[in-house]
């Protein structure tokens, strides 16, 4: 008996392509290259925007790999199209926000024994056993956006947070979210997805939850505007 594979979601692929964006341009920018420390200055001025609303970052943005038709897979629709594109814009503006000035690496993956969700991450902002009430309850205002435009500038305001304490972040699993989010029923699975995130957060001791992968110095100033 044979079984077949599968096929990738629009999810699973808005993930493949912001993982492979996201890793290349933080590996350059570590390295201190030219054209990916100024690509993520660009990027961050997008921050909290729409995509039509900064069309000078499309280059650096790309999705072609959206458009590429798997053996067994349709062509996405406009409206996949759209979201997908949405999602993987407002991940990468957030991400090159984050990662400014850092020599240690702002995106990374999540796992089991270290997650970093939204909400593990958010909760990592908070003393071990206590909820600080503010931050708290500017995760459940991200999480009640009624739109993307909304949650992007919300989430801008958690990522500059994220960013003083050093603590890192899923961009890729962060950009599948987005994609989720724009669909009927959507706010909600994202919403529960956050809340398991932050409550699998304190089963992670502490000490035992590394702070973002360091990678060379570099010079923390390169790209201050």
């Amino acid at each position: 008996m044979t079984t077949t594979a599968a096929l990738p979601t629009v999810r699973d692929r808005v993930t493949e392509v912001a993982t492979a964006l996201i890793t290349t341009r933080q590996e350059g920018y570590l390295r201190d290259i030219p054209k990916d420390v100024a690509a993520l200055a660009r990027l961050r001025r997008g921050a909290g925007k729409t995509a039509a609303e900064v069309p000078d970052l499309w280059d650096l943005i790309d999705t072609s790999p959206l458009h590429a038709q798997a053996e067994g897979q349709r062509h996405l629709s406009e409206t996949h199209l759209g979201h997908a594109e949405e999602a993987l814009h407002t991940a990468l503006t957030l991400w090159a926000l984050h990662q400014q000035s850092r020599a240690a690496r702002m995106h990374r993956a999540t796992s089991r024994p270290w997650p970093t969700g939204v909400g593990a991450s958010v909760r990592r902002l908070m003393p071990v056993g206590e909820i600080d009430e503010p931050v708290r309850k500017r995760l459940v205002r991200a999480g009640t956006a009624p739109d993307l435009t909304m949650l992007a500038q919300r989430l801008r305001d958690l990522v500059v947070l994220l960013r003083r304490a050093d603590i890192p972040l899923d961009y890729a699993l962060l950009a599948g979210q987005l994609y989720t989010f724009q669909w009927p029923d959507g706010p909600a699975t994202v919403r529960r997805e956050w809340g398991r995130s932050f409550h699998a957060r304190q089963h992670t001791a502490d000490h035992d939850t590394p702070r973002a992968d360091t990678a060379s110095p570099s010079d923390p100033d390169k790209d201050a505007p």
